[in-house]
């Protein structure tokens, strides 16, 4: 990404400074003098001169009024300084206004102040206030209106080009920063970067991953000989590490003659961001050790670490960390710790911090229905959301993407419903993301009808929202309406990503379309596309659910990164197409190469050495399963089971069921000798063939091992019989549980001696 970034863009930094070496003895002295007046305090552009302030009483009120927040007050009485032809103390007063105007983000009065200043002679080519007049607008969140103020201005200074550079980081415009340094370097005015355009096109680099672009700055800042002052080298480390260069951050750390604070937040923010949990904790330790106290940014930058890593222990030295440092009633730093707290699973002690929160805005409520909805509590989440608009807090988008997660099930259809009529009544359904979310939402809950309504309501509709419906036909067993919607996205203009083609090659796949699940292949080929894991995956979804094993083998060696998936993936689809040999050779190699096989590994193993009826090789598969404590998921149970009873052991099981089958007599199990495939003329030989059956076994050996009333669950690799399943039904109302087998065909939720099936399979 980086790269194709950093092309489009055509950064030419290294060509300019080129062209501009033989003017630069002239411009030394402007580039000092610049430097000299550049400074950083409260981190705004400070003015080519110094403001000559006359403190007159109304200037003053104006001020106080500024910080108490009474704008229109003040702008009041700059009007009426104006009106006295005053215009001194109405400069000063303005430009304390403007720049109350942007830490407040209030639009309209800037733009009043705008139009007085545009009407007044003699302060329209106020260099200072066009400068905080861009500034205002940049903070206020209207860059366009900024970039009108700078095209406006006849003669422009370093500061000036600094304030819309700066305005433009400020809103994330990554790709209009970096343009706009361009036109600096190569201005006829022929000025320089200061020590404060630099950090803020560095960071533009760091937002678009432009790591040569990035390297480009800083070789720039070295060839004019600029001084790499605190504040450049912090912003080099956070574009190095937002660009994945950690070692190349940490060298700019250690090679810094003076770092504060900031410095250290940022190094610890670099490692945060690449997955360096470990060295998070070493810097923070290292930062007290060094005698410095850390603040809110620093806590704020290591919980999430602990959050991520599920580090209770560490999240809560840091609480009492916050405690101790008088920090935990920070707004942000009380945020993220239920946040880590949540994500920690500890959602007590997430509650405990809520309540006794002295402020709550929709940050906090937000992080709190979050991690209710991630841990599956519905009735707490939607009690949250609810009792967040009593206290009259106002939902936003963000809050309906936290409540969704708890919405993913088919049993929460209703409350789906709900949270979307909540969406479209406060006007959030017409957002990118919750409407795409909510299509997603649907297709998960089993509702495609519901998911096609929205997305055909949807006006805007982009990559994203057709993906997700794609997705949703894909996943709900209707490939034909996920190939159409690709066509038609196709005819529309849109490009597919790899969302999109991965999703259309699990609908191939579903259907077992190979001709068309080449022909996508050979696009992807064709077109250059990277492949992506997802795609990668998906491919070898469908050659082995189409039965080419073999050009599976050929997409998983070609395969650049290998997961934990695409060696399930494979595995299993060398035990499913009958190459049992190859699934296990392939499983040992898995194990040599370092990877630990998971579950679906570890049965599909299994399910080979049944299929080649290799009790020892399957007793290693068990023991492995023994070693690796996968032995308490109820598949792997089924798998080995099935393993024991295909490879002739099953004397332990036969006796529990012979037990369990006499529970089942009494209240109606009679044996269906019909479904005994084997040429047998005795009819006690065919009632004990039937006894032998893997899944009656498998689920013996899931009461035996699976206590209380925890569901059962029998993974099996072929149709489940007519007996099994009779019988799975009366064992489900005799043991009072829940069993569910997944078969070739489909799921069957045994519950009180009925299946989900309704007896048709």
């Amino acid at each position: 990404m980086a790269w194709t970034t950093t092309a489009r863009l055509h950064f030419p930094f290294q060509q300019i400074i080129s062209n501009r070496e033989k003017h630069r003895n002239s411009q030394q002295a402007s580039v000092k003098a610049s430097l000299s007046v550049s400074s950083r305090t409260s981190g705004r552009i400070s003015p080519p001169h110094p403001l000559k302030l006359e403190i007159s009483p109304l200037f003053q009120k104006i001020n106080g009024l500024c910080e108490n927040g009474q704008l229109s007050r003040a702008l009041d009485l700059v009007q009426d300084s104006l009106n006295e032809s005053n215009p001194a103390c109405s400069r000063e007063a303005i430009s304390v206004l403007l720049q109350a105007c942007g830490r407040s983000q209030d639009l309209d009065i800037g733009r009043k102040i705008h139009v007085l200043v545009s009407s007044s002679s003699s302060l329209t080519g106020d260099v200072i206030l066009n400068t905080r007049l861009i500034t205002m607008y940049s903070m206020c969140g209207s860059p366009l209106d900024a970039r009108l103020v700078f095209d406006g201005l006849q003669g422009r200074n370093l500061f000036q080009w600094n304030a819309l550079i700066s305005g433009y980081t400020r809103n994330e415009l990554w790709n209009e920063a970096v343009s706009v340094f361009c036109g600096l370097l190569s201005s006829e005015a022929g000025f320089m970067p200061d020590n404060f355009t630099l950090p803020c096109v560095m960071k533009a680099c760091g937002g678009l991953l432009a790591v040569e672009a990035g390297r480009a700055v800083h070789g720039i800042a070295v060839k004019l000989g600029l001084p790499l002052d605190v504040y450049v080298n912090n912003a080099l480390i956070s574009m190095y590490g937002k660009c994945g260069l950690v070692d190349e951050a940490t060298r700019v750390f250690h090679t810094m003659l003076e770092r504060n604070l900031v410095s250290w937040n940022t190094l610890i923010c670099a490692f945060s961001e690449n997955g360096y949990s470990e060295d998070c904790f070493d810097v923070l330790g290292e930062l007290i050790g060094e005698g410095l106290v850390p603040d809110d940014a620093t806590l704020v930058t290591i919980l999430p670490v602990c959050a991520i890593e599920g580090r209770f222990e560490m999240g809560n030295a840091v609480h009492g960390l916050a405690v101790k440092l008088s920090l935990n009633q920070e707004l942000r730093v009380n945020n993220a710790l239920i946040d880590t707290y949540t994500k920690c699973g500890c959602l007590s002690e997430a509650q405990l911090l809520f309540e006794k929160s002295l402020q709550r805005n929709v940050v906090c409520w937000n992080t709190m229905i979050s991690g209710y909805a991630r841990n599956g509590d519905v009735i707490t989440t939607f009690g949250l959301l609810r009792r967040m608009q009593m206290e009259g807090i106002k939902a936003n988008a963000v809050t309906i993407l936290n409540v969704l997660p708890a919405c993913l099930n088919p049993s929460e259809l209703q409350g789906l419903k709900e949270l979307h009529g909540y969406a479209f009544r406060n006007d959030f359904h017409s957002d990118d993301l919750v409407a795409n979310a909510l299509i997603a939402a649907y297709a998960k809950c089993s509702s495609p009808s519901y998911a096609d309504r929205v997305f055909h309501r949807f006006s805007n509709k982009t990559v994203s929202s057709r993906n997700a419906i794609i997705g949703g036909y894909a996943q709900n067993g209707d490939p034909k309406k996920a190939i159409d919607m690709f066509l038609e996205m196709s005819l529309s203009g849109l490009d597919p990503d790899w969302f999109s083609i991965g999703s259309l090659l699990l609908a191939c796949a579903r259907l077992k379309l190979l001709r068309h699940g080449k022909a996508v292949h050979g696009f992807i080929l064709r077109n250059g596309l990277s492949m992506d894991s997802f795609i990668d995956i998906s491919l070898l979804s469908l050659y082995i659910q189409c039965g080419r094993t073999s050009s599976a083998r050929e997409v998983f060696d070609r395969m650049e990164e290998r997961n934990l998936v695409s060696w399930n993936a494979m595995i299993s689809g060398y035990s499913q197409n009958g190459w049992p040999n190859e699934a296990l050779e392939l499983f040992r190699e898995m194990q040599r190469l370092g990877f630990k096989p998971p579950e679906i590994a570890t049965m599909s193993a299994l399910t080979s050495c049944a299929q080649l009826s290799a009790l020892r090789l399957g007793k290693e598969a068990h023991c492995f399963a023994l070693k690796m404590g996968l032995c308490d998921d109820a598949f792997v149970c089924s798998s080995i089971i099935d393993m024991y009873a295909k490879c002739g052991c099953i004397e332990q099981s036969r006796a529990f069921f012979n037990g369990l089958k006499g529970r089942i007599s009494g209240i109606g199990y009679v044996a269906d000798t019909g479904c005994v495939l084997h040429e047998l003329e005795e009819e006690e030989e065919k009632v004990e063939v039937l006894r032998g059956h893997s899944e009656k076994l498998a689920i013996a050996f899931g009461l035996m091992r699976v206590g209380g009333r925890a569901t059962i669950r029998v993974w099996k690799n072929l149709r489940m019989c007519g007996d099994c399943h009779g019988a799975a039904k009366l064992v489900s109302k005799v043991a009072e549980r829940e069993i569910v087998v997944r078969d070739n065909k489909r799921f069957h939720h045994f519950k009180d001696g009925l299946c989900s099936c309704g007896d048709y399979w």
